[in-house]
C-alpha cells in the first residue's frame, strides 16, 4: 500500500492537512510504513513515496527520465525506472556497490559521473547496460582521501566543467592544502585534467546550483559545531565570480569571528557573507530553483532546501532541521526564508532526513530521504 497525503488547508493560524489512503499495484514493492500523515504541507501540494531506493543522497535524470541516486552508508549507485512516467517507480536498478561513500551524481550526455571521495568514475553509457555488470573508468583518484566530510556533491555548471566541493577534513582547522574547504570545477573533456579552485573557505557543501537567469552559482553550506546551540548558522551562500572567498575557517555567519582561527584571518582577506544566514545546525544540503509551472507561480524562480537536520544540539534545545524550506526575494532584496515542508521532526524524534531535490521534466519534485530510504515525489493539484 502507498500512503499518499494532500493538504487541504493551511493559512493563517488554522492549518492542518487531511490524510486518504489509496491503494497502488506496482511491481516495485513499498515496504516502509512511513507516517506521511505528520508531514505538514501548504495547501494543495500532496508527497507520495516514488521509490523505495537504499540511503538515496545526490539526485540525477536524464533525458529519457532515468533517474539516479547515490548513496553515503550504503556504498551504492542505484537507477530507478519510471517507464510510464506516471510517478510511480517500477523498478530499481543497482549500478555499483562497494564504493566508498558514492553520494555525488551528475548525468550528461548518457554518461553517470560519481563522485567516491577521493575518485570521481565514469559509467559510460549507463542506460545501455543497467542490470549488467559495469566497469567504471576513473576520470581522477587525485582528491584528498579524509573521510571527515569526504564524500561528495557534483553538477555540471553552465561552463560545462564538472564542480564538485572538497569539505574541510575536521570540524576547523586550517590547512595549506588550498583544495580544502572549497568548491572546485574541472574540464572533464580536456586531458591533462587541470583543477581549479571555484569558491574558497566553503567549510562544507553538500549542495550547489546555478540561478536561471544570471547564472550565479548558489551554494548551502553546514556551519561548524561546538560553539553552541544557537550558533554559528548555517548559509545560504551566491557566488558571482571565480576566486571568492567566503569565511571559513575565520568567520562563520554574517559576522560571527571564530574563537580559534578568527584572529588568523589575513588583513587583505576579502569575505563574502552569506546571502542568507539559516538556521544553526540545519545542515542544509541540496537546493533548486524551482523552474516549472506545475507549482504555483508563486514559487517559481524560488530555491527550495533540503536541510538534513541536527545531530549533535544539547538535549535541552532539541534537534532543528529536518524540513524543506524555502527562500525567495522579497521587493527590499533580502531573502524570505520559510518552512515549506516539516514533520519529519516530532517531539525530538526524527524518522525522516531530506538530502536532496530534483525537478523532474513534469514539473513535479523529487526529494531523497536517506533515513527513511525512500524518494518522494511532490505535486500540487489545485
Amino acid at each position: 500500500m502507498q500512503k499518499q497525503i494532500i493538504a487541504l488547508a493551511r493559512s493563517g493560524m488554522a492549518r492542518g492537512i487531511s490524510l486518504f489512503w489509496l491503494c497502488a499495484f506496482s511491481p516495485l514493492a513499498l515496504s516502509h510504513d512511513l507516517p506521511l500523515d505528520r508531514l505538514n504541507l501548504p495547501a494543495g501540494f500532496r508527497i507520495d513515496v516514488f521509490a523505495e531506493v537504499t540511503n538515496p543522497r545526490q539526485l540525477a535524470v536524464s533525458p529519457t527520465g532515468t533517474v539516479f541516486a547515490g548513496s553515503r552508508r550504503a556504498g551504492k549507485v542505484h537507477a530507478i525506472i519510471d517507464s510510464n512516467q506516471d510517478g510511480v517507480a517500477e523498478s530499481v536498478v543497482e549500478i555499483d556497490s562497494g564504493l566508498e561513500m558514492p553520494s555525488g551524481i551528475a548525468f550528461r550526455d548518457g554518461d553517470l559521473f560519481v563522485g567516491a571521495v577521493n575518485r570521481i568514475l565514469v559509467y559510460r553509457d549507463v542506460e545501455q547496460h543497467l542490470g549488467k555488470p559495469m566497469t567504471p573508468e576513473v576520470l581522477t583518484d587525485a582528491l584528498p582521501t579524509d573521510l571527515h566530510h569526504g564524500w561528495k556533491f557534483l553538477d555540471f555548471g553552465p561552463d560545462g566543467h564538472l564542480y564538485f566541493n572538497v569539505g574541510a577534513p575536521c570540524n576547523i582547522c586550517l590547512k595549506d592544502n588550498p583544495w580544502y574547504a572549497s568548491i572546485m570545477r574541472v574540464d572533464p573533456d580536456q586531458q591533462p585534467l587541470k583543477f581549479d579552485v571555484f569558491a574558497h573557505g566553503v567549510r562544507n557543501t553538500v549542495g550547489f546550483t546555478w540561478h536561471p537567469d544570471t547564472g550565479d552559482l548558489w551554494f548551502t553550506d553546514n556551519g561548524r559545531d561546538h560553539i553552541g546551540d544557537e550558533i554559528p548558522p548555517c548559509e545560504l551562500n551566491v557566488a558571482t565570480a571565480p576566486g571568492m572567498h567566503f569565511g571559513y575557517p575565520f568567520v562563520h555567519g554574517t559576522d560571527i569571528t571564530d574563537p580559534e582561527f578568527g584572529n588568523q584571518q589575513p588583513e587583505d582577506l576579502v569575505v563574502t557573507p552569506p546571502a542568507r544566514d539559516l538556521g544553526a545546525h540545519v545542515a542544509p544540503l541540496g537546493l533548486t530553483f524551482y523552474q516549472g509551472n506545475r507549482f504555483p507561480p508563486a514559487f517559481r524562480k524560488g530555491v527550495f532546501i533540503a536541510e538534513h537536520g541536527s545531530w549533535n544540539r544539547s538535549p535541552e534545545a532539541g534537534h532543528v532541521g529536518y524540513r524543506i524550506t524555502h527562500v525567495k526575494p522579497m521587493e527590499d532584496g533580502e531573502l524570505d526564508y520559510s518552512v515549506f515542508i516539516d514533520g519529519w521532526l516530532g517531539d525530538n524524534e526524527r524518522w525522516g532526513r531530506p538530502v536532496d531535490l530534483l525537478e523532474l521534466p513534469d514539473g513535479s519534485l523529487l526529494i531523497s530521504d536517506d533515513k527513511g530510504n525512500v524518494i518522494y515525489r511532490l505535486t500540487y493539484e489545485p
